[in-house]
Order: structure tokens, then C-alpha cells, then sequence
């Protein structure tokens, strides 16, 4: 019989957090540690994508959180097809069954089991929060069982702790029904406190302690069914207070083409010059001109805030990280991180920018975090943004602002101090030395009992 794993995911725990948190402190303290390298870049979707296949970003393709796609002129974040993850993933050399709960890339793995977010957008323009799940007839009995997933505190301005919740219980509710031979859980908790409030920040200890008890509560239910229990991070977060607007930069230099859409601004990536995608502490630099590429590398390396800019045919070889990753990558200072933002005029924003809109912004923005300071009123005014949604009106939940310098915290650079280094627990944690290898050492783990 294979050994039975779960792989917890704590999105942000380190070796400096770790001791915020006394309960999983004390668990770790009898176990193996390892901080090692972040994935580069160290994002969600890059270091997840290393840990589940083992190869580097040039062979199984996650460049980031999202990318410009060259042949479709558009930039795509958040995609949820396990096809884009190329190689052999880790649950399938294992003899046994494996369960995907909330991790990345989670629709049409080969995975026995899965459970993702999933909206429904019906054709009149609404929204309704939902999951995806593999079987398909798993969505409505988990939901049945555990009530609706909390979308708004997976992400936005209330995410917080019951989002990593729902999908604690969901992992309790997979191996009560099926017990796995793995059980991959996505816990998410830290990564909203950290980037909101900062490393630091006294508004953290409330977050610190919520997620230990969650992520403890879970190990412990997990390990009176004899499953043994690694747990990992993906990155550390780095406290910072200045936001590089690299587009605007490039807009000067007059690079970005915009296209006015009744008035407002949108980003016309295939008819701009040099244009960057913004992923928290990294920046791809697409250059739709490519005479232009040593004036924009020495463009960029006299940007305030940017620590370096490394060549793409460097980072990504021949494979298809070439096809997705920029021309050039820049890589911002400890303090600082990169927007999307190419308007010059807030009042020309495009309408999506003060929205909670992961799939249409051309780059990440972590101030969907915060809700708009200038609004004297935003909880009535999501109050009748969601009367207008149950009378079947369509309407603009135009809450988040327009203010880079509220973001406290960020990450995306894999030279980072060992305080903010990614974390493995659990036996035989000493053999992880990059994110690569911890595909080998979960592996172990799951084949030690054959």
C-alpha cells in the first residue's frame, strides 16, 4: 500500500512567520524543515506548476500568473486548464487516487478529484459565484454538505479567512468520502493580510492566528486518519511603499497604443510597440518591435525601483516558456512592485479598473484588496449594486480605487533573504534544495509505504 499524503499549501508561511503562528510552530518543531529559492517568478501559478510537474518554467510553461498571447494579441491571467502545465504531473505516478482541492490549474487535470472557483456568467451579463469540480456531480453534493463556496473572501476586498475555511472542510469532506491517496490542499489565508497590511503590521496578528488554527485543526483531523501531512509554501512577502507604473513610462516614450471606448482607455497590446504585464514584483516586457530592445533594456535600468532585467531567451530557452514569457523580465526592488496602469488620467480608466476583474485587467492588481477610500459610503453601494443583480439588472460594482500606494506588501523575486524564502515541513524535507525538487520529495512521501 502507497502511503497516504496530504500536501497543505499555507500561500505565504516562512521561517519568520512561522513564528507568528504557535500551533503549527510546535507541529513543525518535531519535523524537518527547509526554507530553499523561490520559483522564478514566485507567483501562485509558476511555483505551483514547479512543485507539480518538477521542471523548470521553460519546459512546463507557467510564466507567471498570466502572459501576452502572442497569436490571439491578448493577455490572459488566471487561466484554469491543466493543459497549459506541461509534463507529468506528480499524483500521476502514484498507485492510488489523487484529490485537487483549490490548487491551480485544477480544470481537466488528470486528477481523480478537483475542486475549483467557478463563476457563471449567464449571457445577459450577470454574475453568480460558483465552483467547478471533477466528477461533475461532486459540485452540488459538497455544496449540499458544506454550503456554498464564499467566493468574496476567496478574493477582493473581504477575502479573508473563510474562504481557506471552506476549503479546509473540503479537504476533510474528500477523504471522509473517498480517502486519497493524496490530498492536495490550497490554504490562502496570508496572502490578503500580507499584501494589505504588510509584514509587520500589527493588523497581521488576527490573520496569523486564524490560519494556524485552520491549518492545525485540519492537520490533526488528517493525521488521526493515519495521513501523513507535508506542508509547503509557494513564497515570502516583502514589505513595500512604491508602485512602478512601467506602462506609463512607455507611453511617454510613446510605445502603448490605447483605443478609446466611449471615452475611456483600453490597452491595444497587439498595436503597441513595447508594452509590459505587470505580476507583482516581475514585469514581462513584450516588444512588438524588436529593434527596439536595447533602448527599452537601458530604458528600464534607469527606472526607479527596478533592481534588474533579465534576458527571455536566457530564462526560457527553445521550450514553450519562449512562446509565453517576455522578451525581457524586469525584476522590481525589494520595496517596490509593478501595475499594470497605462492611463495617465484616472478619469479615463477603463471601467474595469475600479472592478474586481481578474480575466480582463492586462496584468495583476492587488488593490482589488482594498475598497475605494473616496466612497463615503461603499457597503450601500454594493448594497444596491446586488438589488439591481436579484431584479436581474446589470450594473457596475465599481468600488476598488485607483491607488497603487495602498498595496503594503508584494513578492514575485526569487533573491530574497531566508526569512522570505518558501518553507517545506514534513519527513524527508531536507532533500528539497529548489522548487523543482519538491516534486521529487512529495513524491517520495507518497510511494514510501509500496
Amino acid at each position: 500500500m502507497a502511503n497516504r499524503v496530504a500536501v497543505l499549501n499555507v500561500v505565504g508561511l516562512t521561517k519568520s512567520v512561522l513564528h507568528e503562528m504557535p500551533r503549527l510552530k510546535a507541529w513543525a518543531e518535531k519535523r524537518e524543515q527547509r526554507s530553499f529559492r523561490p520559483a522564478f517568478p514566485a507567483v501562485t501559478c509558476t511555483a505551483q506548476s514547479s512543485y507539480l510537474t518538477g521542471r523548470p518554467v521553460a519546459e512546463h510553461g507557467i510564466v507567471g500568473n498570466g502572459w501576452y498571447d502572442r497569436e490571439a494579441a491578448e493577455v490572459k491571467f488566471w487561466k484554469q486548464s491543466n493543459h497549459l502545465v506541461k509534463g507529468e504531473k506528480v499524483w500521476e505516478g502514484i498507485s492510488g487516487k489523487c484529490a485537487k482541492m483549490f490548487w491551480w490549474y485544477n480544470m481537466y487535470s488528470s486528477a481523480e478529484f478537483s475542486a475549483t472557483p467557478r463563476p457563471l456568467y449567464p449571457a445577459d451579463g450577470r454574475k453568480f459565484f460558483d465552483i467547478h469540480t471533477e466528477p461533475m456531480g461532486m459540485r452540488e453534493e459538497i455544496k449540499d454538505d458544506l454550503g456554498d463556496f464564499p467566493f468574496p473572501s476567496f478574493w477582493g476586498p473581504k477575502a479573508g479567512i473563510a474562504s481557506s475555511q471552506w476549503i479546509a472542510d473540503s479537504a476533510r469532506w474528500i477523504e471522509e468520502k473517498e480517502s486519497p491517496e493524496m490530498n492536495l490542499v490550497y490554504l490562502p489565508h496570508l496572502d490578503y493580510g500580507l499584501q494589505k497590511y504588510g509584514p509587520g503590521a500589527p493588523e497581521m496578528e488576527v490573520e496569523y492566528a486564524a490560519i494556524d488554527q485552520v491549518t492545525c485543526d485540519l492537520i490533526s483531523f488528517l493525521e488521526s486518519r493515519s495521513v501523513e501531512v507535508l506542508v509547503l509554501s509557494e513564497y515570502g512577502i516583502s514589505k513595500v511603499n512604491r508602485a512602478i507604473h512601467l506602462n506609463r513610462v512607455f507611453r511617454k516614450k510613446g510605445w502603448i497604443q490605447v483605443k478609446d471606448e466611449l471615452g475611456l482607455e483600453t490597452l491595444d497590446c497587439g498595436g503597441c510597440k513595447v508594452f509590459a504585464v505587470a505580476d507583482h514584483q516581475v514585469a514581462h516586457i513584450y516588444l512588438n518591435d524588436q529593434s527596439l530592445k536595447e533602448e527599452v533594456r537601458r530604458m528600464l535600468e534607469e527606472v526607479d525601483g527596478v533592481e534588474e532585467v533579465r534576458e527571455g531567451d536566457e530564462l526560457w530557452g527553445d521550450g514553450v516558456g519562449r512562446e509565453r514569457g517576455g522578451d525581457l523580465v524586469a525584476v522590481s526592488e525589494e520595496d517596490s512592485w509593478f501595475t499594470y496602469y497605462y492611463w495617465e488620467d484616472d478619469a479615463k480608466a477603463p471601467d474595469f479598473a475600479r472592478c474586481i476583474d481578474i480575466h480582463r485587467k492586462p496584468g495583476y492588481d492587488p488593490v482589488e484588496l482594498f475598497l475605494d477610500p473616496e466612497i463615503r459610503f461603499p457597503l450601500l453601494k454594493i448594497a444596491g449594486f446586488l438589488a439591481k443583480k436579484k431584479l436581474g439588472l446589470r450594473g457596475l460594482m465599481d468600488v476598488i480605487p485607483l491607488k497603487a500606494e495602498l498595496v503594503k506588501g508584494s513578492h514575485g523575486r526569487d533573491n530574497v533573504s531566508e526569512d522570505e524564502q518558501p518553507i517545506v515541513i514534513g519527513e524527508g524535507a531536507a532533500s528539497v534544495d529548489s522548487a523543482e525538487s519538491v516534486f521529487g520529495w512529495i513524491r517520495a512521501r507518497s510511494c514510501s509505504g509500496e
